[in-house]
């Protein structure tokens, strides 16, 4: 390197270089920077001594420590340095101001400093009327900006409203704002003034934004702390107070109480850690937080369920059945079957018990056929009602992020028995409705599986109880209305009626002592005779169980409470003559012979979810064009059958000896009194086909017969269901001849020998055997 090049002025064109890493130097600003490589240590001394300007540029790679010349930006500033100052780290601080734009050409070799051939940007200052309104606005948006940035310069302020140059404005802006190097070098490298207005106003635009965004969720920060440290201080000063009037330690006393709830409930291994961790959270909760009173109510309903393993007690079924022939008279089949289900529970009491479902009409037992079982087991005896449920929640429960949250009927069941073996009774399954809140039924699926409920979830405990030691037992009305799913898990046991010999047996035994009981009577004060009982059975009810005789024996107990208190009579004999006085008139009045002492006229029976019943068929012709009239109620499947007895009668006219003219110019009118009940069911075709038969060849049909059953065309009698109810209908009705389908049979065997020895039974192959029995 020559002397000259060390000691000597430099060319005109040529200027000490120092390549910054993160400094973007603008024209007419002023900043200090940080040097410490030797070159840029060089040549900032060597500015200081020759003339003490030197150019400042941005290198492309902060990494490299010798730059070359593609690796520097190609536009730098020029600038003078106004103080200089080393310090003992080596570090070299310089305070510089821009003073004008330049090019760099190319590097030179041979100086002890990086030197480089430059060409000098001249600005145009020009200015046109747009440059003037972004200079005018920008100038605005900077003192705006001004008030959003902290611990800013008052000086700078007055700066920016002396500056009118619209370059030399857009120059000083962009050295305020904190962007990226790459955004403020592409700044330094637009020349044309209006061009960098343009931009600059665009950055401290979208600036001004971020920075009132920034303020904004500061100041809301700022209120949710000074919330905070104000409730804070509240529950302090509370907790003063508690102190001051010896009530501090109740927070604490339910804690620790809980505490050793936990340690004693004996809960699975996973429940115990998990309701450890949830008691963990309370401690550290404010008890005067919203969430402290829904955690200690979690904890307190895990403690409360019975997790513990049930303590095995010896069935004895000697007792199990005497118990339950103390409380049900009858329902021989359905006793035999719960003292088999208690036979297996004894051999193996771990085995996963079978879901029972007592099916029959109201009032026949059911509810009280579960006490039964439980008694006889030795289990307490908890009942959950299921009629009108339509949200799944209140199987499953709901989850505790809601309010007021609880878990389902199943666990609230559970804690109220305080077992895991006890008896659950799920009342009426059939009456359940699937909503927009979820099907229920589907809930009942796991609860109802014995493969699944060893690990029932409820939503609400969010942790798996075991459910396979409870016992189910299920009640409806009409197995027809439980879903499918629901129905194949369990196994049907159907309760039917009681005849009318069995339900004075159970007035007699059960229904009478609890109602002088209740009503305050002795035996001594107050008798029933036989025939007022058969009288209030056969006259005053008509039902498939018990209950609305219960009502009425009720009622005649209030009558005779009212002559024992008054005074009047020490003793009441209620006979059947005094029932009249009583109640009032008969309810029911056995009017068959007198509905049909006519042609046309004819009894069938009917089964409805409250029992078997009897049901009239009148038919009648009048004056029309060969209409079928059908009036009454009737659903599709008993307007076929209609439509189908009608053919059959006109295809067997001849062998009937009906006149072929006897169907011209006429309307048949098939009507089945009650016509505000709707009716609908594959039984009547039978009692179709006879009133029909009846009317067109002018034959009465025998008033003391009754009939079911379904038709085809070909004349077959088919078979039917409710066999045992339809028969107690009749012999309720005080019908004597009972006609039924040759195949139903079988179903004989249900009925009470009582009723089978006071009844005739006419078994059809087909019509015709029907005709030869029901007609005159």
């Amino acid at each position: 390197m020559s002397n000259a090049n060390v000691e000597g002025v430099l060319p005109a064109d040529v200027i000490a270089l120092v390549p910054m890493r993160n400094v973007v130097l603008f024209p007419h600003v002023l900043v200090p920077i940080t040097v410490g490589r030797p070159k840029s240590v060089a040549a900032v001394q060597f500015a200081r001594q020759h003339g003490g300007t030197l150019g400042i540029v941005l290198q492309r790679d902060a990494r490299i420590d010798e730059p070359s010349l593609a690796e520097l930006c190609e536009v730098g500033t020029l600038a003078k340095i106004y103080q200089y100052s080393s310090s003992s780290d080596e570090m070299h601080h310089a305070v510089c101001q821009g003073v004008q734009r330049f090019r760099i050409k190319e590097l030179l070799p041979d100086y002890p400093f990086l030197a480089a051939r430059v060409e000098m940007v001249n600005e145009d200052t020009h200015s046109t009327p747009r440059a003037e309104a972004l200079g005018l606005q920008l100038r605005e948006r900077a003192i705006e900006i001004l008030q959003l940035l902290p611990a800013v310069p008052a000086e700078l302020a007055h700066v920016l409203q002396a500056t009118r140059d619209g370059s030399q404005l857009a120059d000083i802006v962009a050295s305020l704002l904190d962007g990226e190097l790459a955004e403020k070098q592409a700044l330094l490298e637009t020349l044309e003034p209006e061009e960098r207005l343009n931009k600059v106003l665009l950055m401290l635009t979208r600036r001004i934004e971020v920075l009132r965004l920034s303020q904004e969720i500061g100041d809301r920060t700022k209120e949710q702390l000074d919330d905070r440290q104000r409730k804070f201080l509240l529950r302090e000063q509370l907790k003063t107070i508690q102190h001051e009037l010896g009530e501090d330690d109740t927070v604490d006393e339910n804690v620790q109480k809980l505490e050793g709830l936990i340690a004693k409930a004996g809960m699975p291994s996973e429940v115990e850690v998990q309701a450890r961790k949830e008691l963990a959270r309370l401690k550290r909760m404010s008890d005067a937080s919203s969430e402290y009173s829904m955690q200690f109510t979690y904890l307190e309903w895990l403690t409360d369920l019975p997790w513990g393993a049930p303590t095995a007690s010896e069935i004895d079924l000697k007792e199990a059945r005497a118990v339950l022939e103390a409380d049900h008279h009858g329902l021989e089949r359905i006793k035999q079957r719960i003292v088999e289900f208690l036979a297996v529970q004894k051999l193996n009491p771990s085995g996963r018990a079978p879901i029972l479902c007592f099916v029959g009409p109201p009032g026949v037992g059911k509810t009280s056929l579960g006490q039964s079982i439980a008694r006889a087991l030795g289990r307490p005896f908890v009942r959950v009602s299921l009629g009108g449920v339509h949200d799944e929640a209140e199987i499953r429960g709901h989850r505790r992020t809601y309010i007021g949250s609880m878990p389902g009927n199943i666990l609230q069941g559970l804690r109220k028995a305080g077992a895991r073996n006890c008896v659950m009774m799920l009342d009426e399954v059939d009456k359940i409705t699937a909503s927009a809140h979820g099907d229920p039924s589907a809930a009942l699926l796991e609860v109802l599986d014995p493969e699944q409920n060893a690990s029932f979830r409820d939503n609400y405990l969010g942790q798996p109880f075991d459910l396979s030691r409870v016992v189910f037992i299920a009640t409806a009305n009409v197995i027809d209305q439980v879903p499918p799913a629901v129905r194949d898990r369990m196994e049907v046991i159907e309760l039917p009626g009681y005849t009318q010999e069995e339900k004075i047996q159970i007035a007699r035994r059960y229904l009478l002592p609890r109602q002088r009981e209740r009503n305050g009577l002795s035996a001594e004060q107050c008798e029933f005779s036989d025939a007022a009982l058969r009288a209030l059975v056969a006259d005053y009810t008509r039902e498939a169980g018990v209950r609305q005789l219960e009502r009425e024996i009720a009622r005649t107990m209030r009558h005779a409470a009212m002559q024992v208190a008054g005074g009047e009579l020490a003793m009441v004999q209620i006979e059947a003559a005094d029932l009249d006085a009583i109640l009032g008139p008969i309810q029911f009045e056995h009017e068959v012979g007198l509905r049909t002492n006519s042609p046309g006229v004819a009894t069938g029976l009917a089964w409805t979810p409250v029992g078997g019943d009897i049901l009239f068929v009148e038919a009648m012709r009048v004056a029309g064009s060969g209409k079928l009239i059908l009036t009454g109620q009737l659903g599709e499947v008993m307007k076929e059958s209609a439509q189908a007895a009608l053919t059959l009668v006109k295809s067997r006219a001849a062998s009937m000896e009906i006149a072929a003219s006897a169907f011209d110019a006429v309307d048949i009118h098939v009507h089945v009194p009650a016509g505000a009940i709707p009716k609908d069911g594959p039984s009547a075709g039978v009692a179709m086909f006879i009133a029909l038969a009846s009317l067109f060849t002018n034959r009465v049909v025998r008033h003391e017969v009754a009939m079911t059953g379904e038709i085809s065309l070909r004349g077959m009698v088919l078979p039917v269901g409710g066999i045992r109810d339809k028969i107690l209908a009749a012999q309720r009705a005080g019908l004597t001849v009972v006609m039924l389908p040759a195949r139903n049979e079988k179903d004989l065997r249900e009925v009470p020998d009582s009723t089978r020895q006071a009844l005739q039974f006419v078994w059809l192959k087909d019509v015709d055997d029907a005709i030869r029995a029901a007609l005159v």
